[in-house]
């Protein structure tokens, strides 16, 4: 190997370690305010389109790479040629980019998601170079390589291929894509939660196994009359259960509707580029659609383990998300910067979100009472 081949890949190989730290490092100093200077430098900058052509030639140049390796005979030259451009354009544009997306211009959890998928793609390729680098010292002892070691070089770029394909994908779909998708992920864990309790029987009877055992073990056996009690309590006791359970199900159903309903209405809408109020909205409103299913879950658990005052507390906790979401979202985006009144600036959203707010008071008033 020449000595500029040797110093090449160990450059990239650096710099992409360097890459790795400073993508780290800033997501987890992500709430800081950038640099305004850097801002002022950068204002006039894509930073979403910037992060998909920097991907994409991220892949051009891993094609190119991938095959120089792969052919005889091994021409280190051209191999460091590529590194170089990698080295001097590519990665300081793509981690530029990266770092571009910040809490104020695209929301938290999209910066995160941006420097993770962004930091993937530096991994990926972190391996690849590392496998060529030892194709180059293979070859210097020898004039072929095996199969095993070309399939190596081909599954090493393929990775890098895959994680710059994500990164593609999420920029081109920009916040709008990225938070439509995620308010999908949440509205299908809430129906899988639904489903459940639905499915849930409240007169299952528990393992008999066990049971007999139990009753194996008591040797003071309930007379005839205690045993007609016990059965009264089990059959009120289900009987309870059974309510509670229309109760929950009457007030989830309509919470699970706010999702589709604000994904077409408000989150497929939402204007780009985004200015700072839209982007408090949307951090708003995410988190509070988040954290629904969650409440849900603790809400069967309460119910599967008759907590009377874990439920009540959950289902409270759940209807306080999903109204905050709604009212969040009640007017139109552009409405939200007019100081019209709500009943000539609303839409049709506006008035169905009324006629919810309406709808969850009537079902949850057997639950309010409790």
């Amino acid at each position: 190997m020449s000595e500029k081949f040797k110093i090449t890949i160990t450059t990239t190989l650096t710099l992409v370690e360097q890459f790795q730290s400073t993508l780290s490092s800033s997501q987890t100093n992500a709430g800081q305010r950038p640099n305004p200077s850097t801002n002022e430098q950068n204002k006039d900058l894509d930073p979403l389109a910037l992060l998909s052509a920097s991907a994409t030639a991220l892949k051009s140049h891993v094609t190119k790479l991938s095959l120089l390796t792969l052919t005889s005979p091994f021409t280190a030259s051209a191999v460091a040629t590529t590194l170089s451009t990698l080295n001097a354009s590519v990665l300081p544009s793509l981690v530029t980019a990266a770092l571009l997306v910040t809490p104020d211009s695209h929301t938290a959890a999209f910066q995160s998601e941006i420097r993770v998928l962004t930091n993937t793609a530096l991994k990926e390729l972190f391996f690849l170079v590392r496998e060529i680098q030892a194709v180059a010292e293979a070859k210097a002892s020898k004039k072929s390589l095996d199969q095993s070691e070309k399939d190596t070089v081909t599954l090493a770029a393929g990775r890098v291929w895959d994680a710059c394909d994500v990164v593609i994908d999420v920029a081109t779909k920009g916040v709008v894509g990225f938070v439509v998708r995620r308010a999908e992920e949440y509205r299908d864990l809430v129906r899988d939660a639904v489903e459940e309790i639905e499915e849930w029987d409240p007169d299952e009877d528990g393992d008999e196994f066990f049971d007999e055992l139990l009753d194996d073990d008591n040797e003071d056996r309930p007379t005839s009359g205690d045993s007609d009690d016990d059965d009264e309590d089990s059959e009120e006791a289900a009987a309870a259960l059974r309510a509670r359970k229309k109760d929950t199900l009457r007030v989830l159903k309509p919470i699970a509707q706010i999702y589709p309903a604000i994904i077409t209405n408000r989150l497929k809408l939402v204007p780009v580029p985004l200015v700072p109020s839209d982007v408090k909205v949307l951090e708003s409103l995410m988190r509070n659609l988040q954290q629904i299913p969650e409440h849900i879950d603790e809400v069967a658990g309460a119910l599967y383990e008759e907590d009377l005052q874990k439920y009540t507390s959950q289902v409270g906790k759940t209807k306080d998300c999903a109204s905050r979401a709604i009212n969040l979202v009640v007017l139109p985006w552009a409405a939200k910067q007019s100081s019209g009144d709500q009943e000539t600036v609303g839409d049709k959203f506006t008035t169905w979100s009324k006629t919810w707010i309406k709808v969850m008071g009537e079902v949850s008033k057997s639950i309010d009472k409790t």
